[in-house]
Order: structure tokens, then sequence, then C-alpha cells
């Protein structure tokens, strides 16, 4: 390695596959070769089969959406294109391989390439763990499968506490580094001229209600009763309407009949999709706050989209939600679980007139979000260095 710089390789999903973590290593990329890193970036030529998939899609909407150069090498149920990353990987020569690490789905496909890469001259390699277990998973064959993997790794960098602490149990004598989850900003400055001023009327929102934003994909860990139930008692008091954009996965008649059971169909705007990100300024900006009822989570990209819009958040205390939500500064935390102390913050928030505050907090913090990515790129090439000097 000569000075600071490093010969970085990047597996990830990127365009035209959606979602936050291609997203995430889209953007990886861009500043690792930003800082002057020599960087191989290999994508996939599909994610998942399309029986195997929840969604509607795993395609990008998007008309401006986030790209970088890249190879498309790897299908993770094609054992071929396995030996084919390997090949390349071995003639590229990185210091540092990064893989990632979300669900038990890539099991097959990371333990072979990461063993086969293991072998002299091996490969230095860190897995990105963007959950260490699944948000519905975490039983004993997820554990496993998970210790398959990450124990081929010489170090894991994790995006909250609470997984470094599930990292550790796993692999008590692993190689841990924790680095926050960057910004999503970078999405927001794409789409920024995209606001739309009719989205109220288009989605039949009332003019003089207040929002109350649900955002990304509803899954069961993500709370999305306890927050339709909290939204009951909050229309005892104030006028409010829940918007609930993301693409269900699942049964939107459950969600349906449930805001019927609780008196507040009327209340509740379901947009049961993907957006792109040219919608996404138009609707964070109608939001009057975010809200994040999770049962469960290691971390959300969807606090870092709500900060990047200046909106404080309303979340549980799950997860890293409380390592980038302040409770009072930037947003309220409520126990997980919980409507009606959900209900009550809700309603604090607005008849205390907490927006001000919040919000100013929120857009004060801008600089160090900005510095979310540089430092990242900073860890994993110290990294690098560490891991190359053994």
């Amino acid at each position: 390695m000569e000075d600071s710089l490093v010969r970085i390789a990047v597996v990830g999903p990127t365009y035209p596959f959606r979602g936050g973590i291609a997203h995430y290593s889209t953007m990886l990329v861009h500043h690792l070769r930003a800082a002057g890193h020599t960087t191989f970036f290999y994508s996939f030529t599909r994610q998942y089969p399309t029986w195997l998939f929840p969604g509607r899609s795993d395609r990008d909407p998007s008309a401006a959406p986030l790209r970088v150069e890249c190879e498309y090498l790897l299908d993770p149920i094609n054992p071929f294109t396995w030996w084919r990353l390997v090949r390349r990987v071995r003639a590229d020569q990185p210091d540092l391989l990064l893989l990632q690490w979300w669900v038990p789905y890539w099991t097959p496909s990371l333990t072979v390439i990461s063993s086969l890469l293991k072998r002299p001259p091996a490969t230095k390699i860190a897995m990105i763990c963007h959950n260490v277990l699944p948000h519905d998973g975490g039983g004993v064959i997820d554990r496993r499968l998970a210790m398959t993997v990450l124990r081929r790794a010489d170090a894991l960098i994790v995006h909250s506490e609470p997984d470094r602490y599930r990292a550790r149990a796993l692999l008590p004598h692993a190689r841990i580094v924790k680095a926050f989850l960057p910004t999503y900003e970078p999405i927001l400055t794409n789409a920024a001229s995209a606001v739309n001023a009719a989205l109220r009327h288009q989605w039949q929102v009332p003019d003089q209600r207040r929002i109350l934003l649900f955002f990304g994909f509803v899954r069961p860990y993500k709370g999305l009763e306890y927050l339709i139930q909290a939204l009951a008692q909050v229309r005892q008091q104030l006028d409010v309407h829940l918007l609930v954009v993301g693409e269900i996965w699942g049964s939107p008649a459950y969600y349906q009949r449930y805001a019927a059971e609780f008196g507040v169909t009327e209340a509740i705007t379901f947009v049961d999709r993907y957006v792109s990100n040219e919608e996404l300024p138009a609707i964070f900006s109608t939001a009057d706050v975010v809200v994040l009822p999770y049962v469960s989570a290691t971390q959300s990209a969807v606090v870092q989209l709500a900060f990047g819009f200046g909106k404080p958040v309303i979340t549980t205390n799950v997860g890293g939600l409380p390592e980038v939500v302040q409770d009072g500064v930037t947003g309220l935390i409520v126990p997980p679980q919980d409507a009606h102390a959900l209900a009550q913050a809700i309603v604090r928030y607005f008849q205390d007139n907490l927006a001000p505050c919040l919000t100013a907090n929120v857009q004060a913090s801008a600089t160090e979000r900005a510095e979310s990515w540089p430092r990242l790129v900073s860890i994993i090439t110290d990294l690098a260095h560490e891991l190359n000097r053994r």
C-alpha cells in the first residue's frame, strides 16, 4: 500500500436494484473513490428469484437513480458466478474486500466466496453487517447461518451497539468495529428540485390536518399496528392524519381492517408502493413529524432521511435508534409496543409546540452528518492497513 491510499473491493447491490442497502453500497463506493482509493465494485446480475422476493419488484423506479461504475458479476443462486467473482477479486488484488451481510439468504454464496478467497494467497475480508441477525428471526438456525458466514471474515463492521453485542456473542474473538450508519443525503440532493405542493390534494389529505409520516417497507417488526392504535387516541385531542408510504410486505387488507377496527380509516392514507428518489422531498416536506414505532431494530436509514429533510423523529427505545435520535433534542423516544406512550408523545409534540426547537437541532447537526461518510471511509482504510500489517 502506498502512503495512506488502499485498494478496496466492494460487493453489494446497486442500481437498477432498489432499497437502502443498494443506496448504501453506491454511496460507499462513491466516497471511497472520492477519497482517492482504488475501488472495485462488483454487483449482482440478480438478487433474488422472483418467487422468493416478498415485494413486487426489486428494481428502482427512480428517473435520477444513484449510480456509480460497477461490474455485474454475481448471481447468488448460480455457483458458477461465485467462481467468476473469486477470479476477478484475485486478479484485482485488493488490500481489503468488503462483503455485505443482512439476511441468511446470502449464506451459501458468501460462505463459498469467502472460503475460496481465504486460501493462499489469502484476501483480507471485512463483512459489513447491516443486520447481524434478521429482524424477523434470530433463532438457532439464523444464529448458526450468521456464524457460518461471519467467522470467515478478518473483521466485522457494525452500525449499532446492539449489533456489536450480537456479533460479540456469536464470535467472542472477532475483530469488531462500530461505525454509525452514514447519512443518505446524496439521495436528497439528487431529488431536491422535485417538491410537489399538490401532494396533499393528490393523496386526499385535508389541508388543515397535521401529518404523521410512517415511511419505508411495511413489515411486522416496524410496529405499524401500534401507531394505528395510537392514532385513535391522538385524534381524540388533535386533528392529525397518518401517511403510510411504502410497499406493504404482506397483506394490505390486514392494516386496512386494523384501521377500521380502531375507527381511523378516514385518517390514514396508504401509499402502498416503493417511491422514487424524485418523490422523497414532496413526501418529507409535507410531514410535520416522522414516526418510527419499531418493535425491534438495529438502525434505520429512515432516520437519516428524516434528518436530512430537517424533520424530527418520534421513535421507540429499541436497537440502535436511541444512539441516533436524542430524546428531547432531535426527537422523542418512547417504549416499544406501547400505543398509549406513543400517543402521548405525539400529542406532546404538537401541544407543546416542540417542532421549532427540535427542527432547529436537527438542522444544526447537518455538518456532523455530512462528515459521516468520510468517517466511515477512514475507518475502512485504517482497517485495511491494520489487517495487512498482521
